[in-house]
């Protein structure tokens, strides 16, 4: 798919501007944008995701996949996490454990995902994992306001899943799920990057797929 960068929020350069002001510009226009989706046209998006991301060979062959309960404004997962259920995959999600640290826990249905504080995605109810846990997934899907095609993340900011990303099996194939406006030109219009962020390995929207050479590797 062909995205005009005119339609692609793009922050302008300002001398002396953090980078993290910076990405947190590029939250708020992308945020903006996401804001103006329909309902059908999320409903076609969670269905376009669960068939995209579903289908993938490193999914389908998956005995474990990490994955997320997606906030409205985010790109839907819960067709998905039921597609996987459905074929018997186990289904890791992230939880709040123990002294508001994150976690692990399993998912079952979508009747056991609780909402513990506003704003919040849905939890499992189940025992926590503990962060080793990650070390069953075969593949990890993450969140993402907008990736490149360098394999650069614009994460929340939290920098929690690049310390997960850090931790990750190298057998675990990430892949993270964005609209299709969102997957910016590495060439061109490249997303800011720190030390710390870590890259993905395959870029996924509700229309197709790509892989990104050394996505994790590149720094």
């Amino acid at each position: 798919m062909t995205v005009s960068m005119s339609a692609q929020p793009y922050p302008t350069h300002v001398a002396g501007l953090e980078i993290t002001d910076v990405k947190e510009q590029l939250r708020r226009a992308i945020r903006g944008e996401r804001a103006k989706l329909t309902d059908s046209a999320r409903l076609r998006a969670a269905t376009g995701f669960a068939t995209v991301v579903g289908d993938l060979p490193q999914v389908k062959e998956a005995r474990c996949v990490a994955a997320y309960v997606s906030r409205p404004s985010e790109p839907p997962t819960l067709t998905l996490l039921a597609r996987l259920a459905a074929r018997g995959t186990r289904i890791m999600l992230p939880v709040l454990g123990s002294g508001l640290q994150r976690d692990w826990a399993w998912y079952t249905t979508p009747d056991d995902l609780q909402v513990r504080a506003p704003g919040r995605p849905g939890e499992p109810s189940g025992p926590t994992l503990g962060q080793d846990a990650l070390a069953e997934a075969d593949a990890i899907i993450v969140p993402a306001f907008a990736v490149d095609t360098a394999g650069c993340r614009l994460g929340h900011g939290g920098g929690w899943y690049d310390r997960v990303l850090a931790r990750s099996p190298e057998k675990a194939c990430v892949i993270a799920m964005v609209f299709p406006e969102e997957v910016y030109d590495a060439a061109t219009r490249p997303l800011p990057r720190e030390a710390h962020d870590r890259g993905v390995d395959i870029i996924a929207t509700p229309t197709g797929w790509r892989w990104v050479p050394e996505g994790r590797t590149t720094a």
